[in-house]
């Protein structure tokens, strides 16, 4: 019988890459460490920049293909019905071959760097791809580089795992993936390395920057060779900076940071409402597809990434976006279109949160630039209509989205330099610095962790911007309690103390009661002058001399509020206890002990 076409190509492109891996592991014995990490960067580069052009060329041709479709019915009832399609296929890939289960958003980047030694299941190389291109592609309202970022990422760390690399060559490789990927997303390198160092590293080395540099540099090369310009996000048609407007500037930075504010918090209660839905798993992803497939029957800009409708508004041609609308009729009507971009903008985050939380697949680094795009137009445009002033609409519709973006992300330095490679030019410098300065400054204010990574650092899990904070929530406490201590029960002598003190090298023992519950510590320092005195050892007893322990740690606590109760009671010893009795001591110099072999772990070379 002969053999399949597919069944040959499939093990003629497999035979290939085993070849490929084989003549990678050689040139691993060839060159030097440094020489390879180079060559590595320049391949995870590759594959993290294919894996971007694919997902936004089908993105783009779903979005182009729906338009069409909706300018041949003259009503928007094809852009509302796709999205619900996406989703539930979305739901139904997970279930059925992803063991249903996806992660998503990238702090997952961040905590395998924080806490799992820089390791990303396998199949993040390509569920992402398959999943997001389902969502966004098919019209799902959020967007593909927080996919393409964990795509990117979890190449990166399955290359370091094959080639047998240690932690921190596997961490700089991830972080090589995700600026590949940002590098390829937008044709901008530099925001690529500084997202990566900004949101996905903590803490970084001078001689990292070269291989992080390499990889941006290759990802946005595949992505000017390959990719549509018109898939791309750039705009060609900024004005000059004029200082006249310097207020109107930062009033728009005022008003992104607290417009990343409202987006956060209406975002994450969204996702609490659907993760505690009782609803199953399909039911969940109809309903909140189903309330999606309203919002963009409503605001078709909605629709997908959203990226083509911020080329339209900045491009000078808003009217066009209230095309195949309810509100045709009146796109000559400037305060209609002002009205409608200014909801439209508000419900962006509803519409992503439907389209995430009911179980499809995507991040919210798009919408971010989508919500900022609108409120700097929204601002402009107001201004001009009232006679105010007269405002540049495309400088404050760029402008706007890099205060959305340093605001929700807490990554001014990105949307700085983001916007700036977008523009093809540094003319909105001055401006870009004030909003995102200022949008970053509000938001911080209220919101002290980054959007994306706020529920971890509710747990306690990660914290991307402090050092100290990251290296203390790699130690687990479980590892550093000390079990096998010397105990003492609150019935004995002071004679069968010293006894118990002769066999041991602690300089703490806890004293327990018939049910190992904790009565108090004896600290050997603190009792000398009665272990050391023979009338004293016969007539006081250890309740007498115990001591009520200043801090008690209990299992569950982090790392981070065991050292504040170190500092607080000025204990080298503390007791730990899990659901009210004694398991162990935490000493503080072993604590200690264990943080410096994790930094010099950390700290990337």
């Amino acid at each position: 019988m002969p053999e399949k076409k597919g069944s040959t190509f499939f093990r003629f492109i497999t035979k290939l890459f085993k070849r490929l891996e084989r003549f990678i592991f050689v040139l691993k014995t060839m060159l030097t460490p440094r020489q390879f990490i180079y060559l590595s960067c320049i391949l995870v580069g590759i594959s993290s920049a294919l894996a971007v052009i694919f997902l936004k060329t089908f993105a783009h041709w779903v979005y182009t293909s729906a338009q069409y479709l909706d300018g041949y019915l003259h009503l928007p009832y094809s852009n509302s019905l796709i999205p619900v399609i996406g989703i539930v296929l979305t739901v139904f890939v997970v279930a059925k071959f992803l063991d249903g289960s996806i992660q998503k958003g990238t702090s997952h980047i961040m905590y395998a760097v924080a806490k799992n030694g820089g390791i990303l299941p396998k199949k993040q190389m390509y569920s992402q791809i398959l999943t997001s291109s389902l969502t966004v592609g098919l019209g799902g309202s959020a967007g593909l580089e927080s996919p393409i970022t964990i795509t990117g990422a979890a190449f990166g760390s399955n290359y370091a795992q094959n080639y047998r690399l240690n932690y921190k060559d596997r961490s700089l490789l991830l972080a090589c993936g995700v600026s590949s990927g940002i590098a390829a997303a937008f044709n901008a390198p530099i925001a690529g390395v500084l997202f990566a160092i900004e949101v996905v590293l903590a803490e970084i080395s001078i001689t990292a920057f070269i291989p992080i540099m390499i990889s941006a540099a290759t990802g946005a090369l595949i992505s000017t060779i390959l990719l549509n310009e018109d898939i791309l996000l750039s705009f060609k048609n900024v004005k000059e900076f004029d200082y006249h407007n310097i207020h109107f500037y930062i009033v728009l930075g005022l008003l992104s940071g607290l417009v990343s504010i409202y987006y956060a918090r209406i975002f994450r209660k969204l996702e609490h409402f659907f993760s505690n839905s009782k609803l199953g798993t399909y039911r969940k992803a109809l309903f909140g597809a189903s309330l999606l497939a309203i919002l963009i029957f409503l605001f078709p800009t909605l629709f997908g990434e959203g990226y083509l409708s911020i080329k339209t508004i900045a491009n000078n041609h808003p009217e066009k976006i209230l095309e195949n609308t309810l509100l045709a009729n009146f796109k000559d009507s400037k305060w209609v279109l002002l009205l409608f971009v200014g909801i439209t903008m508000l419900a962006k985050v509803f519409a992503t949160g439907l389209t995430i939380g009911s179980g499809g697949n995507g991040g919210n680094f798009a919408p971010s630039l989508f919500v900022g795009s609108y409120l700097g137009f929204v601002l402009a445009y107001f201004v001009n209509l009232t006679g105010l002033s007269k405002l540049p609409v495309t400088n404050f519709t760029l402008v706007g989205m890099a205060g959305i973006l340093s605001g929700l992300f807490h990554a001014p330095l990105t949307a700085i330099f983001l916007i700036a490679e977008i523009t093809s030019g540094y003319e909105l410098m001055v401006p870009l610095m004030i909003v995102s300065s200022v949008s970053y400054a509000l938001s911080k204010r209220f919101e002290p962790y980054s959007f994306d990574i706020k529920h971890l650092a509710d747990k306690g899990e990660v914290f991307t911007n402090n050092k100290d904070k990251n290296i203390l929530t790699t130690l687990e406490l479980s590892k550093l309690v000390q079990r096998d201590y010397k105990s003492v029960s609150n019935s004995n002598n002071l004679v069968e103390l010293v006894e118990v003190i002769k066999t041991s090298d602690e300089g703490v023992f806890p004293v327990l009661n018939d049910k190992s519950e904790l009565e108090g510590i004896l600290y050997l320092d603190n009792i000398r002058n009665y272990i050391f005195t023979p009338f004293k050892i016969k007539y006081t007893t250890i309740a007498e001399i115990m001591e009520q322990p200043k801090e008690i740690v209990f299992y569950d606590e982090t790392m981070e509020t065991v050292m504040i109760k170190f500092e607080k009671s000025g204990l080298p010893f503390l007791p730990v206890l899990q659901k009210g009795k004694l398991i162990g001591i935490i000493s503080k110099q072993f604590v200690l002990e264990k943080y410096r072999e994790k930094l010099k772990e950390m700290i990337i070379e």
